[in-house]
């Protein structure tokens, strides 16, 4: 099946690393979050990729031309200022005969793509999201006057569920997208929902998105764990 990876984005919240380099080669642990995520979904079986380049995209295709992978890797010019579902609408051609699967290239989960494949075929919609639940960030506290009288530190639980990407598409959805300015997130997802053509697969285990550097140290962190660094090796 093939996989779809958007890797145009500015990634202006981590321009610690993203004034020299394209998010998606930020490494994790020494390797690129994008070569972590197609290993990912190698292991599933699905190694046919297109890869939707945007800004300073020619770093991507440089590093992909001196690596060898047994993958198939098609990496397309999709404009550097294109939105989300732009970048998408610009595959169309090579997406129009059979489900896809389609995700951001600068985040992992350990989902599982088998059961949401099924899930997918089982629910016959257009498209279906993985639904995750983000990270908790900051702790709960209710003040009197200045004592504290209570303290939880957040969870997880304690927020709701959030589009973690990990998607799977049918062809139909692509016309959806009306153009290069198309935030995939907006009209055509929206759209969809109304027209009750999007399900959500809820995934309760491991997921992490790289916005900030913040989150970046964090899955540096989480990879070193024998856990996920088999997951994701």
């Amino acid at each position: 099946m093939n996989v779809v990876i958007l890797a145009g984005g500015l990634g202006t919240r981590l321009s610690e690393y993203t004034k020299t380099i394209p998010k998606p080669m930020v490494k994790i642990n020494g390797i690129p979050i994008i070569v972590r995520l197609m290993s990912y979904f190698a292991k599933y079986g699905h190694k046919n990729f297109y890869i939707a380049l945007g800004y300073k995209g020619k770093i991507i295709k440089n590093y992909f031309k001196h690596k060898k992978f047994k993958w198939n890797i098609k990496l397309i010019d999709t404009g550097k200022t294109t939105m989300t579902g732009g970048r998408l609408k610009r595959l169309s051609k090579y997406l129009i005969k059979e489900t896809f699967l389609m995700t951001y290239g600068d985040g992992l989960s350990n989902v599982n793509l088998e059961k949401l494949l099924k899930f997918h075929k089982k629910k016959k919609k257009l498209v279906t999201l993985t639904a995750v639940r983000p990270p908790a960030r900051f702790g709960n506290l209710k003040i009197k006057g200045t004592q504290v009288k209570y303290f939880k530190e957040k969870s997880n639980t304690d927020e709701g569920w959030i589009n973690g990407g990990f998607f799977v598409m049918e062809p139909q959805f692509l016309k959806y997208i009306k153009n290069d300015n198309s935030y995939l997130e907006k009209e055509p997802l929206e759209n969809a929902s109304k027209k009750g053509q999007l399900n959500a697969f809820k995934h309760k285990d491991f997921w992490q998105c790289m916005d900030t550097l913040r989150d970046k140290k964090n899955l540096d962190n989480l990879l070193k764990k024998k856990k996920y660094k088999q997951i994701f090796d």
